[in-house]
């Protein structure tokens, strides 16, 4: 049985790929910094819970040091912080999105290459977003941490050429998920369920799960470099169609 790693894996979009990697055949590996969400999961999907930290070096490591055998990598954690102004912004705040978005996404990386590469296959999927493509107002850090996680895969792809890995890059839009927005507004739910005000159907984290499966389970030869995906009511990152 083949192995996938998923990062972020405690809810949301990370959540919903490994029930769906899992429902695929594959044997899940879920990491996330949140023990008791992970081992519920992994004890629902039959996979094994790593708690990680993927801003420690050594946390990840030892994550490594779990995984003998892997042909699938999603990094998927991350996550948004504020939507100040780049005059009013919080340097702090956009230091914890580099970190996590993207050197989390550079460490994990580096550590289970030597394992991907003992697969007759493996890929390599990263979720970014819509905000690696453009920008807006109030979401420099966000879309500054997207861009560099962009470029990282799209990198990694020309440095991993001839070699049987592919690098995917699934770039959601609106995703209506339990906690990006929660988290981007500190708490302020009200100000979270602003952001989907009128909005029909909003992507759901299953629905980005399923573009990540479909990429994990084409061919081998078969390489989804961008995968971008919106909902209907999303046409930009600056047209939403709201009711009234």
């Amino acid at each position: 049985m083949d192995t996938a790693v998923v990062t972020g894996a405690s809810s949301g979009i990370g959540a919903a790929t490994a029930r769906r990697l899992a429902a695929a055949g594959y044997r899940v590996v879920l990491a996330a910094r949140r023990a008791e969400r992970l081992r519920d999961l992994a004890e629902e999907v039959g996979g094994l819970a790593v708690p990680v930290d993927l801003t420690d070096p050594r946390s990840v490591r030892r994550l490594a040091d779990q995984v003998d055998a892997a042909s699938v990598l999603v990094n998927n954690a991350g996550g948004a912080i504020g939507l100040e102004s780049v005059a009013e912004a919080r340097v702090a705040d956009w230091a914890a999105m580099y970190e996590v978005n993207v050197l989390g996404a550079v460490r994990v990386t580096q550590t289970l290459l030597p394992v991907l590469r003992r697969a007759a296959h493996a890929t390599i999927v990263f979720v970014t977003s819509t905000a690696a493509q453009v920008v807006y107002e109030g979401g420099g850090g966000y879309c500054a941490a997207k861009h560099a996680e962009h470029a990282l895969a799209a990198t990694l792809r020309l440095e991993l050429n001839g070699e049987p890995i592919r690098v995917v890059e699934v770039a959601p839009g609106m995703v209506h998920t339990e906690e990006f927005s929660l988290n981007r507004f500190r708490g302020d739910r009200t100000m979270a369920e602003a952001v989907y005000a009128g909005v029909d159907e909003p992507l759901t984290a299953d629905d980005v799960a399923a573009c990540v499966a479909w990429a994990v389970t084409a061919p081998p030869h078969v390489n989804l470099d961008l995968l971008t995906v919106r909902p209907l009511a999303q046409a930009a990152q600056h047209k939403v169609h709201r009711r009234g």
